[in-house]
C-alpha cells in the first residue's frame, strides 16, 4: 500500500521516532501534520519536509491535555484535509521509585502515554467512522508485555495502551477503520538517552520509522520489533519473578528522566 495523497497526523513528532515517521511518510507523498510541545522543533521539521518537496503542517499541544490536543489535531485537519492515518506516538518515561513513591511522575506517564492516545483518537475517529475508512495506530512498547522492577509505572501505562488498542480493534471490526498497535524495543532517542544500562539490539530512529511504516502499509494488527528483543521478552515472560528481579537488581529506580525537554 502507498501513502501517497493521504493525510497522516503524528503526535510526539519533535524528536525520535515521531520525527523520522513524519519524514518517511512525507517522502511517500503523504501530507503530514505533526504535533508536539516544542514549536521550534516542529517548525524545523516542517521546513525540512517542505525543502524536500513534501507537504507538512504543525500544531503545538501537550497530549496530556484533552482540549488542546483535540483542537490542535482539528487545526491540522483543516489545513491538510480529512485524516487517513493517525499515529499516536507521544510518550514519556520515568523510572519508578518507592522511597518515596514518585506518584506525580507516574501520573504524568499515564496522562501522556495512555490518555494522550485516547485524546488523539477522539479527535479523528468520528470522521473516520462517517467516511467508513481510516487507520489508527499507537506506539506502545515491548515493555507492555513484561513487568519489570523499577519500571512499573512505564510498563503499566504501555500495557494500558496495548489493551486499549486491541479492544478498540475488535469493537471497530467491520467499520472500515484499521487499528495497529506498535511495540518497539530499544530505540536511540532522547527518551532512552539516560538509561544507565546496556540496551540490546538498539535501533536508530530512522530504521525504526521505516519498519513501522512498512507494518502500517500492511495493516498489521500488532507489530513487535525488533524480533531479537521480542524473543527475549517472550522468553523472560516464562521466568519466575525472583529471577527477573535478580537479573535487574541495581537498575530499579535508577536513571534520569526519559521525558524530552518541553
Amino acid at each position: 500500500m502507498s501513502f501517497a495523497n493521504q493525510v497522516a497526523i503524528i503526535t510526539g513528532a519533535s524528536s525520535g521516532i515521531g520525527w523520522e515517521l513524519a519524514k518517511t511518510l512525507a517522502a511517500q507523498q503523504c501530507a503530514v501534520g505533526v504535533l508536539a510541545r516544542r514549536q521550534d522543533r516542529l517548525d524545523a521539521l516542517v521546513q525540512e519536509i517542505q525543502a524536500a518537496g513534501g507537504k507538512a503542517a504543525c500544531a503545538v499541544a501537550d497530549v496530556a491535555e484533552r482540549g488542546p490536543t483535540v483542537a490542535a489535531i482539528h487545526s491540522l485537519r483543516d489545513q491538510l484535509g480529512p485524516v487517513d492515518l493517525l499515529i499516536a506516538n507521544s510518550g514519556v518515561g520515568y523510572p519508578t521509585t518507592i522511597e518515596p513513591l514518585n506518584t506525580d511522575q507516574i501520573v504524568r506517564m499515564f496522562n501522556v502515554n495512555t490518555l494522550g492516545v485516547v485524546y488523539a483518537i477522539e479527535a479523528v475517529l468520528p470522521e473516520m467512522l462517517q467516511r467508513g475508512k481510516g487507520h489508527l495506530a499507537a506506539v506502545s512498547s515491548l515493555a507492555a508485555y513484561l513487568p519489570m522492577p523499577g519500571e512499573s509505572g512505564y510498563c503499566a501505562s504501555k500495557a494500558a495502551v496495548s489493551f486499549y488498542m486491541d479492544s478498540l480493534r475488535m469493537q471497530l471490526r467491520g467499520r472500515g477503520v484499521h487499528v495497529t498497535t506498535v511495540c518497539p524495543g530499544f530505540i536511540e532517542t532522547p527518551m532512552t538517552a539516560h538509561n544507565p544500562f546496556k540496551m540490546p539490539f538498539l535501533l536508530k530512529p530512522d530504521r525504526a520509522a521505516q519498519l513501522i511504516v512498512r507494518a502500517l502499509a500492511r495493516k498489521k494488527k500488532t507489530y513487535n520489533f525488533p524480533w531479537q528483543t521480542t524473543l527475549l521478552i517472550k522468553l523472560a515472560a516464562w521466568m519466575p519473578e525472583w529471577l527477573i528481579a535478580r537479573a535487574l537488581a541495581g537498575k530499579a529506580g535508577k536513571g534520569g528522566t526519559k521525558d524530552p525537554p518541553p
